[in-house]
């Protein structure tokens, strides 16, 4: 493409100049959708994070060693997992898509967007039921109804709004081709659920095949990128139409409403953070009769008892806390999210999901000492793959940095080079912390404490390295002699924190 495509502040710009007063919309029945968007980021955030409890809820019993097949069984719930989380954030995708062309709602589709809340609310009993019994199809057949009626319902809130068009956006609201829009929209809304009635009815007699259509809704938008990029090889590009409708599609470098993301992001990290103190307040309470017979009356003593799980709790919290914090930077200083950068979001938020599997990890150590090496190697995982996704979300914005960051995070920025440290902080201390217990595996509980300690100071004292690091990096270059100086654009008078070198 040789521009930024403009089409998200077109919906987006319009729908907010087209909405009147409090008054006026209250007169005419409509009101604006922002509180009923929020309402629907949070529950959707909420249920995607749930889908893990299944998984961390796994009984292995301290006289169980984590052999194969405890592994095996992990890794089959977490796979699961990992699918069902980005099938619903595909549900949220899809949402957000559609109201970016539903400007207004009334209390018609409000009701309708209650329906499809509620729809969604019952994925996680059924992806318990896949977990629980994995070689019974009723569960999988559960989940794909439910997908499925969540597009239903989806479907019919665009059939609504076009046939009440003062609900539309400005720009959809007064086309003469509503018509395309509709068939156009309804064809996108109905393609993923469509494949989910599929899988449902696969379920029945050959549940593999349903597994591999549910992954296929995941990757959907990039398939028929990927499709329509090789029929335009094979027989050249095709005529655009007459009437273009590509403001709701899936193109991959469509932008995303970076505000809804952002908030979505924030519901999931809100949530993570509290599963883990529900943990605690579930697990750690002492019974009252266990603490007169056990420990004479002591709280303090029987408190002791569970001191690991405290332990883990926090050092858990100051995980989720500083993938926020990380979070929160980059998404700071980036003006626009593409889809790609929305997919690299999605992966990590479904990792930063599985953070309350490794606290029930690490939280046992004490309960399984035997157990610890593997325990600490997949809490490593899981924060490794939680942070690299962030880090991918950045260089992904490097690429196109002209359009998706602020020009103080690009190439020659100020903050170029903090948050290109900040970003790498959680990924190096989490694989440098799984190389030590490869090599040190008798202490690895120490090497895990000791990386969760660290990483907070690290962050604190982050700026302050990153200027350490930059100077010695100047002082090396005037040693090994001049270099010829590459200007940055608008910051002539601003001293440069350069990591690499600006381009020319």
């Amino acid at each position: 493409m040789s521009g930024p495509q403009t089409p998200e502040p077109t919906l987006e710009g319009q729908a907010d100049a087209s909405v009147g007063s409090p008054d006026e919309d209250a007169a005419d029945g409509t009101q604006h959708s922002h509180r009923m968007l929020s309402f629907s980021d949070a529950l959707l955030s909420i249920i995607a994070t749930v889908m893990i409890l299944p998984v961390t809820h796994t009984e292995i019993s301290p006289e169980q060693e984590f052999d194969k097949s405890v592994q095996r069984l992990l890794a089959t719930r977490i796979a699961v997992y990992l699918m069902t989380f980005l099938i619903v954030t595909v549900a949220w995708a899809a949402h957000t898509r559609l109201f970016q062309i539903v400007g207004k709602i009334d209390d018609t589709l409000a009701l309708l967007n209650l329906a499809c809340m509620m729809t969604i609310t019952f994925l996680p009993f059924t992806f318990s039921l896949m977990v629980a019994f994995p070689e019974v199809p009723l569960g999988i057949f559960l989940f794909c109804v439910c997908v499925t009626a969540i597009g239903a319902v989806q479907a019919l809130i665009v059939l609504y709004a076009f046939h009440f068009p003062h609900l539309l956006s400005p720009q959809i609201e007064h086309s003469a081709h509503r018509g395309l829009y509709r068939q156009h929209i309804l064809g996108i809304v109905v393609r993923g659920p469509a494949l989910c009635l599929a899988a449902a009815g696969f379920s029945l007699f050959f549940y593999p095949a349903s597994y591999l259509l549910m992954a296929t809704v995941i990757f959907l938008p990039y398939v028929s990128k990927a499709a329509g990029w090789c029929r335009a090889q094979l027989v050249g590009p095709r005529e655009p139409p007459a009437h273009s409708v590509e403001v709701f599609t899936f193109d991959l470098h469509e932008p995303l409403s970076k505000e809804r993301v952002e908030a979505f992001s924030d519901g999931v990290y809100a949530i993570v953070a509290t599963l883990l103190i529900l943990d605690i307040c579930e697990d750690n309470v002492p019974d009252a009769k266990d603490v007169k017979e056990k420990f004479q009356g002591s709280l303090v003593a029987a408190l002791g008892e569970s001191g690991p799980h405290f332990l883990a709790y926090f050092g858990s919290f100051a995980t989720v806390g500083l993938l926020w914090f990380a979070h929160h930077s980059l998404f700071l200083h980036i003006r626009r999210a593409t889809r790609p950068m929305g997919l690299l979001n999605t992966l990590s938020l479904a990792f930063v999901g599985g953070l309350p599997l490794a606290y029930q990890q690490t939280s046992a150590f004490a309960q399984q000492p035997r157990d610890e090496l593997e325990s600490v190697r997949v809490s490593c995982a899981i924060i490794f793959l939680a942070s690299i996704f962030q880090f991918a979300i950045w260089t992904t914005a490097l690429l196109r940095e002209g359009e998706t960051l602020q020009p103080s995070a690009r190439f020659g920025g100020r903050e170029h080079a903090f948050m290109f440290a900040k970003l790498a902080l959680y990924p190096c201390a989490s694989l440098l912390a799984f190389a030590c217990t490869c090599v040190l595996s008798s202490f690895s509980t120490a090497i895990f404490h000791a990386m969760q300690i660290a990483v907070p100071f690290a962050f604190l004292l982050l700026r302050l390295l990153v200027r350490l690091a930059l100077a010695g990096l100047r002082a090396l270059r005037g040693l090994l002699g001049p270099v010829r100086a590459c200007p940055a654009p608008g910051a002539a008078d601003e001293a440069q924190s350069l990591l690499l070198p600006a381009p020319c």
